[in-house]
C-alpha cells in the first residue's frame, strides 16, 4: 500500500508519496522514477517520502514550499523525529539512491554524498501536516507496471529525438553540399571571366585595326 499526498501550495501541485512500511519502501526503491526526490530524517528511523516534481525540474528548482511540505511530512512520520525539535532531514534525487545486497529492508545509501542536501527542521508545523493529511489517499498501485510504462514512453521519446536529429542532419548536409556547389560554380565563373579577358599575344594597336577598314 502506498500513501499519496498533494502539495497544493505550489502551481502546478506536486505529488508526494510514501510506503506503508519498510517492505513497501523496498518496492518504491526498485520502481521509482528518475525525477523523484527522496526524503528521510537524518540518522533516525522514518518514512521514505518521495516528491515527484514535473519532468525536467532539477532539485535546485523545486519550490521551497514543496521542500517544506516534504520535510514536515517525513518528520511527522518518524516515531522519534516527530517528538524532537531541531532535527535534520536529508533529500536527494532518486537516481542517487544506492541499494546493496547486504543492506536490510528499508536501508539505503548514496552514490554521491555531494548530491545529498540537508535541511534543519526546527519543529513540527501542524498546519502543514494537517493540510497534507487532508489530501491523503491510500492506493495499491502496480509499481512495476508504472515503471515499465514510463520506460516505454522514454524509449519512444529517445527514438523520436534521434529521428529528428537524423532528419536535421540530412537537411544541414544538403545545405552544406549546395553551398559547396555554389562556391565551386562561383570559382569556375571567376576563372572563365579571367580567361575571357586575357587576349594573349602582343598588345593590339587600335590604329592598325582602323587601317584595315580604310
Amino acid at each position: 500500500m502506498v500513501f499519496y499526498f498533494m502539495c497544493n501550495v505550489v502551481e502546478p501541485p506536486i505529488l508526494m508519496y510514501m510506503g506503508a512500511d519498510k517492505h513497501e519502501n523496498e518496492e518504491l526503491l526498485k520502481y521509482g522514477l528518475a525525477e523523484d526526490v527522496w526524503f528521510h530524517v537524518d540518522k533516525l528511523s522514518s518514512a521514505h517520502v518521495y516528491l515527484r516534481p514535473p519532468r525536467g525540474m532539477s532539485i535546485e528548482d523545486i519550490p521551497q514550499e514543496a521542500v517544506t511540505d516534504c520535510v514536515q511530512l517525513v518528520k511527522a512520520n518518524s516515531i522519534q523525529g516527530n517528538k524532537l525539535n531541531n532535527i535534520d532531514v536529508v533529500y536527494t534525487p532518486y537516481p542517487n539512491l544506492k541499494k546493496t545486497a547486504e543492506m536490510v529492508a528499508g536501508q539505503v545509501g548514496f552514490f554521491s554524498d555531494k548530491a545529498v542536501k540537508k535541511v534543519r527542521v526546527e519543529k513540527r508545523v501542524n498546519e502543514i501536516v494537517n493540510r497534507l493529511n487532508k489530501t491523503k489517499e491510500e492506493k495499491h498501485p502496480d509499481l512495476r507496471e508504472e515503471r515499465e510504462q514510463r520506460d516505454q514512453v522514454e524509449a519512444q521519446e529517445r527514438r523520436r529525438a534521434a529521428k529528428k536529429r537524423e532528419e536535421e542532419e540530412k537537411v544541414l548536409d544538403k545545405q552544406r553540399k549546395e553551398q559547396a556547389a555554389l562556391r565551386s560554380y562561383d570559382s569556375l565563373m571567376d576563372r572563365e571571366k579571367m580567361e575571357t579577358n586575357d587576349y594573349g599575344g602582343d598588345p593590339v594597336d587600335p590604329s592598325a585595326i582602323e587601317d584595315d577598314f580604310m
